[in-house]
């Protein structure tokens, strides 16, 4: 028995040794409680949380980095370029209204790139931090099921070993959706992906942006503030995508076409060639059908939106179900069709949303520990991080119309609010639609300055069954922006007091 107790304890120091030099180790004796594949934000928080409810935990990353698609080549970098370059723009465009004479500023692309990178590496460092001071076993590598509670793993250093486990976490997100029908392949050089459109080497004279979705206007955003000219072209008849408030949709567009932008709604495109001048030519027509029409540009953006990732994964030797759309199939407690086989985030149903992941990987991990857990899918937030932002939760007003839900509409304009007037920005709105009968809110719009910030007090009203006049009635500091979240409320249900 002592010399049992000694080896155990000998390999835990081996671990230990090897997790502090950022090295790969061999799998411990006894199986792990949880393994989650996939170190994105739902997977590496399923992981913190499964550890801090005390199971032994690992998460298979193959990657090489932690953080996945969001840290690495998404939402973190984009937002990183979102500011730099909305910085660059007030420099060249606003600073002068505001008293501030600003000369010679030009910029410095490469170091602009060097700050997201920057930005990028110290987010993933700090997961990896999270993962030793919670306890997480860290593997890198690619994960591959040899049965339900074995999995193989090709490891990035080389070599391969198995992890035995209890229970398992499917957590590999999405990939970038190729154009439908493949007659745009995409090189990462002229036509790009939302990877590739954040590490261009030089602003180009014009970009197509091939989608109106929220990575086609941010990215689009980007790079017109920096000086390309840009279109973005749309198969639907209005930007934003899904869950966009039409009225919302509408200022946005107007808003984005004062700041430069083009934009060919209900229009298809049809395929994309490289000419022989170091163009692509982009070959459109109606979305309806009807007569073709040419647009070149020297880089073309595919944003047409993202596909569940389950590549070597092997679950059909396990019996995982999936839908024909590539989604592993899952119940409401997150349960795939293998019974201790879990799945979150991305690869399965809903909005593909970081957040969203992230409180899937809480509620999953609390489901393995104690049987409970919680999401509440009609208080998920969504965000376009452009100038203004937008940001919206709950139902629209063509939704709750559609459903025949009888509701109120309290709105009220940044125009009339003090901060936004001294921070001279004042374009868009707070919109509040609450049920006729019982006041309660049912849907937040937002778009104006921070909004993004801003809809996490309608998120919260969302979750806990506020009515407008809850939050109406509720102490909001002057001056600040939040007031018009107030004002929005008590349109909704008597009358808003500065307007």
């Amino acid at each position: 028995m002592l010399q049992r107790i000694t080896q155990r304890n000998s390999l835990r120091s081996v671990q230990r040794l090897r997790w502090t030099s950022h090295r790969n180790y061999a799998t411990p004796s006894e199986p792990y409680e949880v393994v989650v594949i996939g170190g994105g934000p739902g997977g590496y928080v399923a992981a913190i949380k499964a550890a801090q409810l005390g199971l032994k935990t690992a998460c298979i990353e193959k990657r090489g980095s932690l953080g996945g698609t969001c840290l690495n080549v998404g939402c973190i970098p984009s937002k990183a370029m979102l500011n730099n370059s909305h910085m660059y723009h007030q420099a060249q465009h606003d600073m002068k209204r505001r008293g501030i004479d600003v000369s010679g500023v030009s910029l410095n692309l490469p170091v602009m790139l060097q700050a997201k990178d920057a930005a990028v590496a110290g987010l993933t460092k700090g997961i990896e931090f999270l993962f030793k001071q919670n306890g997480v076993d860290y593997i890198k590598g690619a994960a591959s099921f040899v049965s339900p509670t074995r999995i193989s793993v090709q490891l990035l250093e080389g070599g391969g070993t198995e992890v035995d486990a209890k229970s398992v976490i499917i957590a590999t997100g999405s990939e970038v959706a190729p154009f439908p029908g493949g007659d745009i392949p995409i090189d990462e050089k002229q036509i790009v992906s939302s990877t590739g459109v954040l590490d261009l080497q030089q602003v180009p004279e014009r970009l197509v942006v091939i989608g109106g979705g929220i990575i086609g206007l941010e990215m689009g955003s980007v790079w017109s503030r920096l000086g390309a000219d840009v279109t973005v072209v749309e198969f639907l008849g209005a930007i934003g995508g899904a869950g966009i408030d039409g009225e919302v949709a509408k200022q946005f567009q107007r808003l984005l076409t004062k700041q430069g932008l083009k934009f060919k709604l209900n229009t298809k495109v049809v395929s994309a060639e490289k000419t022989d001048d170091g163009k692509v030519s982009l070959k459109m027509e109606a979305a309806a059908g009807g007569k073709e029409e040419v647009l070149d540009a020297d880089v073309v953006l595919v944003a047409v939106g993202r596909r569940p990732y389950v590549e070597g994964l092997n679950l059909e030797a396990i019996g995982v179900e999936m839908d024909n759309k590539g989604r592993i199939v899952i119940d409401d407690q997150f349960n795939t069709s293998v019974k201790n086989i879990k799945c979150i985030g991305d690869v399965t149903f809903g909005p593909m949303l970081a957040h969203k992941a992230e409180e899937e990987g809480i509620a999953a991990a609390e489901f393995l520990k104690t049987g409970h857990g919680h999401v509440n899918y009609n208080a998920i937030p969504s965000v376009v991080y452009t100038h203004p932002e937008v940001a919206w939760v709950g139902k629209t007003e063509q939704e709750l119309k559609t459903a025949g839900v009888q509701f109120s509409v309290g709105k009220f304009n940044f125009s009339a609010n003090s901060r936004a007037k001294t921070n001279l920005d004042t374009e868009g709105f707070v919109k509040i639609l609450a049920e006729k009968e019982t006041d309660k809110i049912l849907g937040v719009h937002i778009i104006g300055p921070n909004a993004g910030e801003m809809i996490s007090e309608g998120v919260l009203a969302m979750e806990y069954g506020a009515s407008a006049e809850d939050v109406a009635r509720t102490s909001h500091a002057h001056p600040t922006l939040s007031e018009a979240f107030k004002e929005a409320c008590m349109a909704a249900f008597a009358k808003p007091i500065h307007m």
